[in-house]
């Protein structure tokens, strides 16, 4: 039974390529691990499930250990399991549930298996507190590009837009393969961006202004590919800097327009990014621009709390145990497909 009005809480992320644990007291952040296994991938341009779910197997045990020690606590201390129970790559995530299972089993805690988009809304109580409510959450990563509102993270989250083809991470790590950049595709087009002309290509904005809050970035994505092959089989240098400060431009400024405009069709003031995408120099920037133009009120975690880690996980989960809802079965499944409005399992 938990007494603490301050929930001790460690999370468990294995929803993609990072073994990320988390231990959060109530909202604050004592520690926050991660084992990436990115260079594994990068030689293949891209995320593996099966190299990904084999190191998350490997970096389990160690990663848990170094939170412990970190945090300076042992699992005795520990109030409540949380972790991503979806979505993300069934095997991935079949790691970390399966974890999380067993210590919670073996030290008879509660467990609570989480949304991961959710999650990521929630981390950012680490940093500036407590959420407003409601707000507005504009989710950008490598497999998630989405708008949601958020009356309250711990039980009323509704999807109100999102991707129809390409996440906006998705596209970067494509344009970056066609740009010769490496993988991950998003810090280094991000890098690649400042010398570069933002307005020297102008290429497409997806949905921009078609009424809906979606987002396509698949167009936008064969557009910088055919420009590119253009200029190659004409024997013209291809102007790198140009070419990825024009996409990330045009990748920005849907993403920013976009959740502005949810911001004022629902009233809202309060304007969270999170995801990994969250970041990038160039969206925080203009996303501040814009907020600053509206009247809307900007929240960005740090970027080390954007892209996938434990911390979000023990955020949401420190969330759910105070609000008082019930933990989850040890029965709990792993879904890769889980929708944002399920917020636990």
């Amino acid at each position: 039974m938990i007494v603490d009005s301050e929930p001790l809480v460690l999370g468990i992320e294995t929803s993609c390529d990072e073994t990320g644990v988390g231990i959060v007291r109530g909202t604050t952040l004592l520690a926050d691990t991660v084992a990436s296994s990115v260079d594994q991938h990068a030689r293949f341009g891209g995320v593996v499930p099966e190299v990904a779910s084999r190191a998350h197997l490997e970096a389990m045990t160690p990663t848990v250990e170094r939170a412990l020690a970190e945090a300076g606590v042992t699992f005795a201390d520990i109030d409540a399991f949380a972790v991503t129970a979806g979505p993300g790559l069934p095997g991935a995530l079949m790691v970390g549930v399966a974890a999380a299972k067993a210590y919670a089993l073996s030290l008879g805690k509660p467990l609570y298996g989480v949304n991961h988009l959710a999650a990521h809304v929630c981390v950012d109580q680490l940093e500036h507190g407590r959420l407003p409510k409601p707000c507005v959450a504009l989710l950008v990563s490598g497999g998630h590009s989405s708008i949601l509102l958020v009356p309250d993270v711990a039980t009323d989250v509704r999807s109100l837009g999102s991707t129809v083809d390409d996440a906006a991470g998705e596209a970067f790590d494509k344009v970056a393969r066609v740009l010769d950049l490496g993988f991950p595709g998003g810090p280094l087009i991000d890098r690649a961006a400042r010398e570069g002309d933002p307005a020297a290509i102008a290429f497409p904005r997806g949905k921009y202004a078609d009424g809906t809050y979606d987002f396509s970035f698949s167009g936008l994505k064969t557009a910088v590919a055919r420009w590119v092959e253009a200029r190659e089989r004409a024997g013209e240098p291809v102007p790198v800097a140009d070419v990825a400060a024009s996409f990330q431009e045009a990748v920005v400024d849907v993403l920013t327009h976009k959740a502005l405009k949810v911001c004022k069709d629902n009233g809202v003031r309060d304007l969270l990014i999170g995801g990994g995408v969250a970041a990038n120099s160039r969206l925080r920037a203009l996303a501040q621009e814009r907020c600053d133009r509206a009247g809307v009120r900007l929240r960005v975690p740090r970027p080390k709390l954007c892209t996938d880690n434990g911390a979000m996980v023990a955020a949401l989960g420190s969330e759910l145990v105070t609000a008082g809802l019930a933990p989850s079965e040890l029965y709990l499944p792993a879904d890769s497909s889980l929708p944002v409005e399920a917020i636990t399992l």
